[in-house]
Protein backbone atom coordinates (compact mmCIF):
# COMPACT_ATOMS: atom_id res chain seq x y z
CA UNK A 1 0.00 0.00 0.00
CA UNK A 2 1.16 3.55 -0.71
CA UNK A 3 2.23 5.71 2.23
CA UNK A 4 4.42 8.82 2.77
CA UNK A 5 7.40 6.50 3.26
CA UNK A 6 6.37 4.21 0.43
CA UNK A 7 4.84 6.34 -2.38
CA UNK A 8 3.26 4.70 -5.43
CA UNK A 9 5.74 3.22 -7.86
CA UNK A 10 6.40 5.29 -10.97
CA UNK A 11 5.23 3.85 -14.29
CA UNK A 12 8.03 4.23 -16.86
CA UNK A 13 7.16 3.65 -20.51
CA UNK A 14 9.89 1.36 -21.80
CA UNK A 15 10.78 2.80 -25.23
CA UNK A 16 7.24 4.23 -25.35
CA UNK A 17 4.07 2.17 -25.59
CA UNK A 18 6.18 -0.42 -27.37
CA UNK A 19 3.65 -3.22 -26.95
CA UNK A 20 1.47 -1.33 -29.43
CA UNK A 21 3.65 0.77 -31.73
CA UNK A 22 7.22 0.55 -33.08
CA UNK A 23 9.49 1.36 -30.16
CA UNK A 24 11.37 4.62 -29.79
CA UNK A 25 9.10 6.63 -32.05
CA UNK A 26 7.38 9.87 -31.09
CA UNK A 27 4.08 8.12 -31.75
CA UNK A 28 4.92 5.38 -29.23
CA UNK A 29 5.98 7.94 -26.63
CA UNK A 30 2.81 9.99 -27.20
CA UNK A 31 0.63 6.93 -26.70
CA UNK A 32 2.54 6.04 -23.54
CA UNK A 33 1.82 9.46 -22.08
CA UNK A 34 -1.84 9.21 -23.07
CA UNK A 35 -1.98 5.79 -21.39
CA UNK A 36 -0.85 7.26 -18.08
CA UNK A 37 2.93 6.86 -17.97
CA UNK A 38 4.71 8.94 -15.35
CA UNK A 39 7.91 8.85 -17.40
CA UNK A 40 9.17 7.91 -20.84
CA UNK A 41 12.42 6.09 -21.56
CA UNK A 42 14.46 6.89 -24.69
CA UNK A 43 17.60 4.83 -25.29
CA UNK A 44 20.34 6.96 -26.84
CA UNK A 45 22.96 6.10 -29.46
CA UNK A 46 25.08 8.45 -31.56
CA UNK A 47 25.19 9.42 -35.20
CA UNK A 48 28.51 9.90 -36.93
CA UNK A 49 28.13 13.66 -36.61
CA UNK A 50 27.50 13.55 -32.89
CA UNK A 51 23.72 13.65 -32.50
CA UNK A 52 21.95 11.71 -29.77
CA UNK A 53 19.53 9.48 -31.67
CA UNK A 54 16.78 7.47 -30.01
CA UNK A 55 17.34 3.76 -30.75
CA UNK A 56 17.68 0.66 -28.59
CA UNK A 57 20.95 -0.32 -30.28
CA UNK A 58 23.44 1.30 -32.61
CA UNK A 59 22.88 -1.63 -35.01
CA UNK A 60 19.83 -0.50 -36.93
CA UNK A 61 18.49 -3.44 -38.93
CA UNK A 62 16.26 -4.81 -36.15
CA UNK A 63 14.27 -1.60 -35.75
CA UNK A 64 14.48 0.30 -39.05
CA UNK A 65 14.09 -0.27 -42.79
CA UNK A 66 17.79 0.38 -43.47
CA UNK A 67 18.26 -3.07 -45.04
CA UNK A 68 15.78 -2.14 -47.78
CA UNK A 69 17.63 1.04 -48.80
CA UNK A 70 19.90 0.42 -51.82
CA UNK A 71 21.73 3.69 -51.18
CA UNK A 72 23.03 2.30 -47.89
CA UNK A 73 23.77 -1.28 -48.96
CA UNK A 74 27.53 -0.71 -48.93
CA UNK A 75 27.47 0.36 -45.28
CA UNK A 76 26.73 -3.12 -43.98
CA UNK A 77 29.64 -4.06 -41.70
CA UNK A 78 30.65 -6.65 -39.15
CA UNK A 79 31.74 -4.85 -36.01
CA UNK A 80 32.55 -5.60 -32.39
CA UNK A 81 30.48 -3.64 -29.88
CA UNK A 82 31.34 -4.08 -26.20
CA UNK A 83 32.95 -7.44 -26.91
CA UNK A 84 30.10 -8.82 -29.03
CA UNK A 85 30.36 -9.19 -32.80
CA UNK A 86 27.40 -7.78 -34.73
CA UNK A 87 26.69 -7.50 -38.44
CA UNK A 88 24.49 -4.86 -39.97
CA UNK A 89 24.18 -1.09 -40.23
CA UNK A 90 25.47 1.05 -37.37
CA UNK A 91 24.29 4.51 -36.33
CA UNK A 92 27.85 5.83 -36.15
CA UNK A 93 28.23 5.31 -39.91
CA UNK A 94 25.37 7.70 -40.73
CA UNK A 95 24.83 11.41 -40.37
CA UNK A 96 21.75 12.60 -38.56
CA UNK A 97 20.28 13.78 -41.88
CA UNK A 98 20.67 10.26 -43.27
CA UNK A 99 19.17 8.65 -40.19
CA UNK A 100 16.16 10.91 -40.49
CA UNK A 101 15.38 9.34 -43.88
CA UNK A 102 14.95 5.91 -42.29
CA UNK A 103 11.66 4.63 -40.91
CA UNK A 104 11.02 2.52 -37.84
CA UNK A 105 9.72 -1.04 -37.88
CA UNK A 106 8.54 -3.46 -35.21
CA UNK A 107 11.43 -5.19 -33.43
CA UNK A 108 9.33 -8.25 -32.46
CA UNK A 109 7.25 -8.98 -35.57
CA UNK A 110 6.31 -12.48 -34.44
CA UNK A 111 4.72 -11.14 -31.26
CA UNK A 112 3.56 -7.60 -31.97
CA UNK A 113 1.68 -5.68 -34.68
CA UNK A 114 3.57 -4.69 -37.83
CA UNK A 115 0.87 -2.51 -39.44
CA UNK A 116 2.84 0.66 -38.65
CA UNK A 117 6.15 -0.50 -40.12
CA UNK A 118 7.60 2.19 -42.38
CA UNK A 119 5.38 5.01 -41.09
CA UNK A 120 7.38 6.67 -38.32
CA UNK A 121 10.69 8.53 -38.31
CA UNK A 122 13.65 8.12 -35.97
CA UNK A 123 13.67 10.90 -33.35
CA UNK A 124 16.55 12.60 -31.61
CA UNK A 125 16.74 13.12 -27.86
CA UNK A 126 15.73 16.74 -28.43
CA UNK A 127 12.65 15.60 -30.35
CA UNK A 128 11.56 13.45 -27.40
CA UNK A 129 12.13 16.31 -24.97
CA UNK A 130 10.00 18.59 -27.17
CA UNK A 131 7.19 16.03 -27.11
CA UNK A 132 7.44 15.68 -23.34
CA UNK A 133 7.36 19.46 -22.94
CA UNK A 134 4.29 19.84 -25.14
CA UNK A 135 2.42 17.00 -23.43
CA UNK A 136 3.37 18.26 -19.97
CA UNK A 137 1.94 21.68 -20.81
CA UNK A 138 -1.21 20.15 -22.28
CA UNK A 139 -1.85 17.78 -19.37
CA UNK A 140 -0.70 20.03 -16.54
CA UNK A 141 1.74 17.43 -15.17
CA UNK A 142 5.45 17.00 -15.72
CA UNK A 143 6.42 13.97 -17.78
CA UNK A 144 9.72 12.65 -16.45
CA UNK A 145 12.37 11.57 -18.96
CA UNK A 146 14.57 8.54 -18.29
CA UNK A 147 17.27 8.35 -20.98
CA UNK A 148 19.70 5.45 -21.18
CA UNK A 149 23.18 5.93 -22.63
CA UNK A 150 23.92 2.86 -24.77
CA UNK A 151 27.50 1.65 -25.34
CA UNK A 152 29.24 4.89 -24.26
CA UNK A 153 32.70 3.27 -24.21
CA UNK A 154 32.22 1.99 -27.75
CA UNK A 155 31.25 5.43 -28.99
CA UNK A 156 34.05 7.14 -27.05
CA UNK A 157 36.59 4.89 -28.77
CA UNK A 158 35.27 6.26 -32.08
CA UNK A 159 35.69 9.85 -30.91
CA UNK A 160 31.98 10.21 -30.10
CA UNK A 161 31.76 10.97 -26.39
CA UNK A 162 28.20 10.67 -25.12
CA UNK A 163 28.78 12.45 -21.80
CA UNK A 164 29.43 15.98 -23.14
CA UNK A 165 26.78 15.43 -25.82
CA UNK A 166 24.20 14.67 -23.12
CA UNK A 167 25.36 17.52 -20.90
CA UNK A 168 24.98 19.97 -23.79
CA UNK A 169 21.37 18.95 -24.30
CA UNK A 170 20.61 19.05 -20.59
CA UNK A 171 22.00 22.59 -20.35
CA UNK A 172 20.46 24.02 -23.54
CA UNK A 173 17.03 22.41 -23.80
CA UNK A 174 14.38 24.40 -21.92
CA UNK A 175 12.39 21.36 -20.77
CA UNK A 176 15.53 19.41 -19.86
CA UNK A 177 16.57 22.27 -17.57
CA UNK A 178 13.47 21.81 -15.41
CA UNK A 179 12.00 18.35 -16.04
CA UNK A 180 12.48 15.39 -13.70
CA UNK A 181 15.33 13.40 -15.27
CA UNK A 182 16.79 9.99 -14.43
CA UNK A 183 19.82 9.06 -16.54
CA UNK A 184 20.66 5.36 -16.82
CA UNK A 185 23.74 3.44 -17.88
CA UNK A 186 25.30 0.02 -17.38
CA UNK A 187 28.80 1.53 -17.23
CA UNK A 188 29.72 2.87 -13.76
CA UNK A 189 32.49 5.11 -15.08
CA UNK A 190 30.06 6.97 -17.32
CA UNK A 191 27.80 7.63 -14.35
CA UNK A 192 30.76 8.79 -12.28
CA UNK A 193 31.66 11.30 -14.99
CA UNK A 194 28.10 12.57 -15.07
CA UNK A 195 27.97 12.86 -11.27
CA UNK A 196 31.11 14.97 -11.30
CA UNK A 197 29.71 17.27 -13.98
CA UNK A 198 26.07 17.68 -12.91
CA UNK A 199 24.79 20.12 -10.30
CA UNK A 200 24.01 18.51 -6.95
CA UNK A 201 20.46 19.89 -6.87
CA UNK A 202 18.82 16.47 -7.12
CA UNK A 203 16.87 17.22 -10.29
CA UNK A 204 18.95 15.06 -12.64
CA UNK A 205 19.35 11.74 -10.91
CA UNK A 206 21.51 8.80 -11.99
CA UNK A 207 20.61 5.12 -12.19
CA UNK A 208 23.10 2.25 -12.25
CA UNK A 209 21.72 -0.50 -14.46
CA UNK A 210 22.46 -4.09 -13.51
CA UNK A 211 22.15 -6.98 -15.93
CA UNK A 212 21.70 -10.69 -15.48
CA UNK A 213 25.37 -11.35 -16.29
CA UNK A 214 27.51 -12.57 -13.35
CA UNK A 215 29.75 -9.53 -13.89
CA UNK A 216 27.15 -7.40 -12.11
CA UNK A 217 26.88 -9.59 -9.02
CA UNK A 218 29.71 -7.65 -7.39
CA UNK A 219 27.49 -4.55 -7.27
CA UNK A 220 24.76 -6.13 -5.14
CA UNK A 221 26.35 -6.79 -1.75
CA UNK A 222 25.43 -4.31 1.03
CA UNK A 223 28.95 -2.87 0.96
CA UNK A 224 28.96 -2.57 -2.84
CA UNK A 225 25.55 -0.88 -2.79
CA UNK A 226 26.95 1.79 -0.50
CA UNK A 227 29.71 2.32 -3.05
CA UNK A 228 27.17 2.66 -5.88
CA UNK A 229 25.33 5.25 -3.80
CA UNK A 230 28.48 7.36 -3.95
CA UNK A 231 27.87 8.14 -7.62
CA UNK A 232 24.26 7.09 -8.35
CA UNK A 233 20.83 7.64 -6.88
CA UNK A 234 19.13 4.47 -8.00
CA UNK A 235 19.61 0.88 -9.06
CA UNK A 236 17.83 -0.78 -11.98
CA UNK A 237 17.70 -4.53 -12.42
CA UNK A 238 15.63 -7.26 -14.09
CA UNK A 239 12.60 -8.26 -12.07
CA UNK A 240 13.69 -11.89 -12.31
CA UNK A 241 16.85 -11.02 -10.36
CA UNK A 242 14.90 -9.82 -7.33
CA UNK A 243 14.59 -12.52 -4.64
CA UNK A 244 11.23 -12.31 -2.87
CA UNK A 245 10.05 -13.50 0.53
CA UNK A 246 6.62 -13.25 2.22
CA UNK A 247 6.06 -10.17 4.36
CA UNK A 248 3.26 -8.73 6.47
CA UNK A 249 1.81 -6.67 3.58
CA UNK A 250 2.95 -8.83 0.66
CA UNK A 251 6.23 -9.88 -0.85
CA UNK A 252 9.43 -8.32 0.47
CA UNK A 253 12.96 -8.23 -0.87
CA UNK A 254 16.17 -8.12 1.16
CA UNK A 255 17.92 -6.61 -1.86
CA UNK A 256 15.46 -3.72 -2.08
CA UNK A 257 15.77 -3.16 1.66
CA UNK A 258 19.58 -3.16 1.45
CA UNK A 259 19.58 -0.78 -1.50
CA UNK A 260 17.22 1.63 0.20
CA UNK A 261 19.32 1.49 3.36
CA UNK A 262 22.31 2.48 1.24
CA UNK A 263 20.36 5.43 -0.17
CA UNK A 264 19.43 3.88 -3.53
CA UNK A 265 15.96 3.75 -5.02
CA UNK A 266 15.22 0.54 -6.91
CA UNK A 267 13.60 0.24 -10.34
CA UNK A 268 12.69 -3.01 -12.08
CA UNK A 269 12.64 -3.88 -15.77
CA UNK A 270 10.85 -4.94 -17.99
CA UNK A 271 7.19 -5.95 -17.67
CA UNK A 272 5.55 -7.07 -20.92
CA UNK A 273 1.95 -8.21 -21.47
CA UNK A 274 2.38 -11.07 -23.94
CA UNK A 275 2.29 -14.69 -22.78
CA UNK A 276 5.79 -15.17 -24.20
CA UNK A 277 7.22 -12.85 -21.53
CA UNK A 278 5.01 -13.71 -18.56
CA UNK A 279 5.92 -16.28 -15.91
CA UNK A 280 4.36 -19.60 -16.84
CA UNK A 281 1.89 -19.50 -13.96
CA UNK A 282 0.50 -16.15 -15.16
CA UNK A 283 -0.01 -16.98 -18.85
CA UNK A 284 -3.31 -17.53 -20.60
CA UNK A 285 -3.79 -20.52 -22.89
CA UNK A 286 -3.90 -18.53 -26.12
CA UNK A 287 -0.36 -18.88 -27.48
CA UNK A 288 2.89 -16.93 -26.98
CA UNK A 289 1.84 -13.78 -28.87
CA UNK A 290 -1.47 -13.39 -27.05
CA UNK A 291 -1.79 -10.43 -24.71
CA UNK A 292 -2.76 -11.28 -21.14
CA UNK A 293 -3.25 -7.96 -19.31
CA UNK A 294 -4.59 -9.58 -16.15
CA UNK A 295 -1.50 -11.74 -15.89
CA UNK A 296 0.75 -8.73 -16.39
CA UNK A 297 -1.09 -6.76 -13.69
CA UNK A 298 -0.66 -9.67 -11.29
CA UNK A 299 3.05 -9.90 -12.11
CA UNK A 300 3.64 -6.20 -11.47
CA UNK A 301 1.64 -6.24 -8.25
CA UNK A 302 3.82 -9.06 -6.95
CA UNK A 303 6.72 -6.60 -6.74
CA UNK A 304 5.00 -3.38 -5.64
CA UNK A 305 4.95 -4.21 -1.88
CA UNK A 306 8.76 -4.51 -1.86
CA UNK A 307 9.13 -0.74 -1.95
CA UNK A 308 10.43 -0.32 -5.50
CA UNK A 309 10.43 3.28 -6.71
CA UNK A 310 9.22 2.40 -10.17
CA UNK A 311 9.27 -0.05 -13.02
CA UNK A 312 9.64 -0.18 -16.78
CA UNK A 313 6.79 -1.58 -18.86
CA UNK A 314 6.08 -1.95 -22.57
CA UNK A 315 2.39 -1.28 -21.88
CA UNK A 316 1.99 1.76 -19.61
CA UNK A 317 -1.81 1.42 -19.44
CA UNK A 318 -1.37 -1.95 -17.74
CA UNK A 319 1.29 -0.48 -15.45
CA UNK A 320 -1.07 2.37 -14.53
CA UNK A 321 -3.83 -0.12 -13.72
CA UNK A 322 -1.48 -2.19 -11.57
CA UNK A 323 -0.35 0.81 -9.52
CA UNK A 324 -3.67 2.60 -9.19
CA UNK A 325 -5.42 -0.57 -8.12
CA UNK A 326 -3.02 -0.90 -5.18
CA UNK A 327 -3.63 2.62 -3.86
Amino acid sequence: MASPDHPPARVIAHRGASAWLPEHTLEAFARAIADGADAIEPDLVMSGDGALVVRHENELSDTTDVATRPAFAARRYRRQVDGEWREGWFSEDFTLAELRTLRARERLPGLRPTANDGRFALPTFEDVLALAAAESARLGRDIAVVPELKHPSHFAALGLDMVPALLRVLSKDAYARRAPMLVQCFEPETLRRLRAALPRDGRVRLLQLVGASPVFASLLSPEALRGVAGYADALGLPAAMLPLAPGVEGQRSALVDAARSAGLAVYLYTFRPENHFLPEALRSGDGPAARHPAGSVREIRTYLPTGIAGFFTDDPAIGREAVDGMA
